[in-house]
């Protein structure tokens, strides 16, 4: 019998979604406002969903104040309050959007929990705008 646990997050982070070697003219036309020299910001939502069995001894699929504090290291204390393309490192060469912000989060925590387990992350940039990956 597999389980789904979730844990939810926020951060708040601002990002600039431009190509260096594109033309502004190009930017401005693929990515639009999202393309402002001064960057632009959002409050991000995250949910985080672990599946897998449930242990016998413990009645857990995954402590969910571990999957908290990793939520919180690899994520919040990484990306909140930051600029995305200045501050961290994973968007120094990658276009900071949605599609790879979830990918880049997927990837830090992936290899913090049992590779047992499958991993979901979704990402809302908006109420309304959201990503979701599971690995590829």
């Amino acid at each position: 019998m597999k389980v789904t646990i979730s844990r939810k997050a926020h951060f708040n982070a601002a990002h600039r979604l431009y190509r260096p070697d594109w033309s502004m003219e190009k930017n401005d036309s693929i990515f639009g406002k999202c393309n402002n020299p001064n960057f632009h910001g959002h409050n991000y939502d995250l949910t985080v969903s672990v599946t897998g069995t449930i242990d016998p001894e413990t009645g857990y699929v995954m402590d969910v104040k571990i999957l908290s504090d990793l939520i919180k290291e690899e994520v919040e204390n990484a990306f909140d309050h930051k600029n995305l393309n200045l501050d961290v490192p994973e968007f120094a060469t990658l276009n900071p959007t949605a599609e790879n912000i979830v990918v880049v989060i997927w990837n830090k925590l992936r290899v913090k929990i049992n590779p047992d387990h499958d991993l979901e992350v979704i990402l809302y940039e908006t109420p309304r705008n959201f990503v979701s990956y599971k690995g590829s």
